[in-house]
């Protein structure tokens, strides 16, 4: 029985719920750090984020609908950066729906709606903002995932 064989055994309805869970916990972790103020948006703006000041950043979220699968230099990007977050222990998730997640961030933002969202940096301007229960959820999602050798798991953010 191969890895792959043994991981489609979880039962569907929990790994389901578990992924509405964390969708929604995204969704509400996105909107309270954009109304702090700790959201950096875009692969450059974000790698200079993790370049200058890796620890306070708490987590990382990658972005990428269909037609960006095809795009060598962003996969590349997203690659790097998810190493970079591995080796800090910055928690890493992707989302497939890039629009959803302009809808969310960009909300009465058009500027922001219409910029880079491949990559979202959430920083810790303070050990309150550990304290966030949608970033502890999202931690715990995380932490599960990667005891199960998914290191960058993938969410799906709630309509």
């Amino acid at each position: 029985m191969t890895l792959e064989e043994i991981r489609g055994q979880d039962t569907v309805p929990e790994s389901t719920a578990r992924m509405q869970g964390a969708g929604k916990a995204l969704h509400e972790l996105l909107l309270s750090a954009q109304r702090q103020g700790r959201l950096t948006a875009g692969v450059y703006e974000s790698a200079k984020v993790l370049n200058v000041d890796p620890d306070n950043v708490t987590f990382c979220v990658l972005a990428a609908d269909e037609e960006d699968e095809g795009d060598i230099a962003l996969q590349i990007h997203f690659t790097l950066i998810q190493a970079f977050c591995c080796e800090n222990d910055i928690d890493i998730v992707r989302v497939g729906d890039v629009q959803r997640l302009a809808a969310i961030v960009g909300a009465g933002d058009e500027e922001a709606a219409s910029g880079d969202l491949h990559c979202i940096l959430i920083s810790n301007p303070n050990e309150d903002a550990w304290k966030d229960p949608a970033l502890e959820k999202l931690s715990l999602f995380c932490e599960e995932s990667r005891s199960v050798n998914d290191w960058v798991p993938s969410i799906t953010l709630p309509e």
